[in-house]
């Protein structure tokens, strides 16, 4: 019987509450029927005391709810983190950078929804709860978690203290162990939920601090996988003129970079990486270099030497090659297809150590030779070779093309481009046994492209008649014809004035200047001795396919600046260091 008596208010109340539910419910059927306008929810008032996060939303409709927590949402934006990797090294970023955002409709219905949905006396309670303090409801902040991570990565150098692995030094044919260094790195997925966390459970809006998840990182080797590396896998050899100050000072620093690099096994390695930024303050400096088809100065001219000579190494060593480019060019350092550019971010050499046990890279660069030679573990059988030939598959002539222009005299012919021959042309790796041919396979394809020659011829000072006859030689271009309407037209001019002056010939040959450092010219011949060796290879006379490089760059820069990711562009766009 008591507890029948305890429960008579809470009955009562019910009861109380349905009947005046149902009254209401009967006065909205009688104000719809007698045509009055029904409250839409967007409408409906939000209860006293209830906040969404810090915002007071009391009395608001819906509208002004979402409007009030968005503003608010957008104010935070500029609010600023210092984010802290390892060993206290911090990045600043936005709450904008993380993309930072709420679930705002979701807030602003449950704060609709206080003291205004769910069962009667849920809705009591609530009612009653909102009279001793305020309901705050969660506007759930939340980061972008893949904007977020990319951040993350995109500053991973300024975060994380890497390992150094243990390494190799190679002095007067002895090598001897360098130990490594732990490291430490970001957990770059876990750092993301921290971030999140924070924001959820301790962010007042303000500026902060914020501990990334970090991981310590041991180095990879060990004193018995390095005593591995003893053996030559394989080598190869360029050769380079010597005068060009630039491109020699770009070869030589790009093989410094490369130089006594340690490949651990299932590693790949990078050429431009190891070898960038092609800047002055990393050593490098102007030279010849391809750029859409003409030759350029940039820095870092040359380094595309230093990557096919590699290249080569490599393929004799027999390593993964991942990524490999011809130049847009010729280069007159290799063989046709035997060359691998670096270019921007789109063009560069890498390789992975297939092999189970470390590779050394030693890389030389003296006197206008240069050598890579690629040390390991020797596991083929030493009766086998392997060795790799040129074939050239089409010959693409170059065009010429004049521009015609009334700026420059009669008789100014000039020659802004010298042409370069274009080829198809693919690599074969053969292996034989006891000098007896095993297999021959296609290795790579390469297309060198044509450019063309480009003269200007002037045609200022001539009559109309006589502009056009020499538009109209141009237009057959045949350089005879061409030459001999302007030499017409020189002879007219001349008669009608004997004491005008006759235009200097822009090709002329000027007299030397003993004081005077010539540039190299990075489209010369280079002489036979300077073709590339591979000590390796027991390629005989016949086996060389690939006609001697006629309008190859014997500067070998791809040259070699355009290619580089700092500057120049390969030709046909590209800009990178390099031939």
């Amino acid at each position: 019987m008591k507890k029948i008596k305890n429960w008579m208010p809470v009955i009562a109340l019910a009861v109380v509450a349905v009947l005046a539910f149902g009254n209401s419910e009967k006065i909205k059927a009688d104000d719809k029927d007698a045509g009055s306008a029904v409250v839409s929810q967007d409408a409906q008032t939000i209860a006293d005391g209830v906040k969404i996060g810090s915002v007071d939303v009391s009395g608001m409709t819906g509208s002004d709810a979402k409007n009030a927590v968005t503003e608010y949402i957008n104010s935070l934006k500029t609010a600023t983190f210092t984010l802290t990797g390892a060993e206290d090294k911090t990045v600043e970023a936005t709450a904008e950078d993380m993309g930072v955002t709420a679930d705002v409709d979701s807030a602003v219905e449950k704060a609709q929804a206080v003291g205004k949905s769910g069962s009667l006396i849920r809705r009591y309670k609530e009612t009653q709860d909102l009279k001793k303090s305020d309901v705050v409801i969660d506007m759930k902040l939340q980061v972008d978690k893949q904007k977020t991570a990319n951040l993350l990565y995109a500053n991973g150098d300024s975060l994380n203290v890497k390992a150094v692995n243990m390494g190799l030094k190679r002095e007067n044919g002895v090598f001897t162990v360098i130990d490594g260094q732990d490291g430490q790195e970001v957990d770059y997925v876990q750092s993301v939920y921290a971030i999140n966390d924070f924001l959820v459970e301790q962010w007042d809006g303000s500026n902060n601090t914020i501990q990334l998840v970090v991981n310590d990182v041991k180095p990879e080797g060990s004193e018995e996988e390095l005593a591995k590396v003893k053996d030559v896998l394989g080598t190869f050899t360029t050769k380079f003129p010597l005068n060009s100050a630039g491109r020699t000072q770009n070869v030589t620093r790009g093989c410094e970079s490369i130089n006594g690099s340690v490949v651990y096994p299932g590693e790949e390695f990078s050429a431009d990486a190891a070898m960038r930024p092609y800047t002055e303050d990393n050593g490098y400096a102007l030279a010849a270099s391809y750029s859409n088809g003409t030759t350029v100065e940039s820095f870092g001219g040359g380094i595309c030497q230093v990557s096919t000579t590699l290249y080569n190494a490599v393929i004799r060593a027999e390593l993964e090659v991942t990524a490999r480019f011809n130049h847009s060019m010729t280069v007159g350092y290799v063989d046709l297809s035997a060359d691998a550019a670096i270019a921007g971010d789109y063009k560069d050499f890498k390789f992975v150590n297939n092999s189970d046990a470390p590779i050394y890279i030693e890389g030389s660069c003296s006197g206008g030779v240069l050598t890579f030679t690629v040390y390991g573990e020797e596991t083929r059988p030493a009766n086998r070779q392997v060795s790799f030939e040129s074939e050239t598959l089409e010959t693409i002539n170059p065009e010429v093309q004049y521009n015609v222009t009334s700026s420059q005299p009669v008789g100014y012919y000039h020659v802004d481009q010298s042409s370069h021959t274009g080829y198809k042309a693919r690599l074969w790796k053969v292996v034989t046994v006891d000098g007896v041919e095993q297999s021959r396979e296609v290795f790579n394809n390469s297309t060198y492209k044509a450019s063309p020659k480009i003269i200007t011829v002037g045609t200022g000072g001539a009559s109309e008649e006589q502009a056009a006859q020499i538009q109209g030689a141009v237009g057959s271009n045949d350089e005879a014809q061409i030459q001999g309407a302007i030499a017409a037209v020189q002879g007219e001019i001349a008669a009608a004035d004997p004491n005008a002056q006759q235009p200097a010939d822009p090709n002329a040959q000027q007299p030397a200047d003993p004081n005077a450092q010539q540039p190299a010219d990075p489209n010369a011949q280079q002489p036979a001795e300077q073709q590339p060796t591979d000590p390796n290879a027991q390629q005989s006379a016949g086996q060389q396919t690939t006609p001697a490089n006629s309008g190859t760059n014997a500067s070998g820069t791809e040259n070699g600046a355009a290619d580089q990711a700092g500057g120049t562009t390969d030709s046909g766009a590209q800009s990178a260091p390099n031939p």
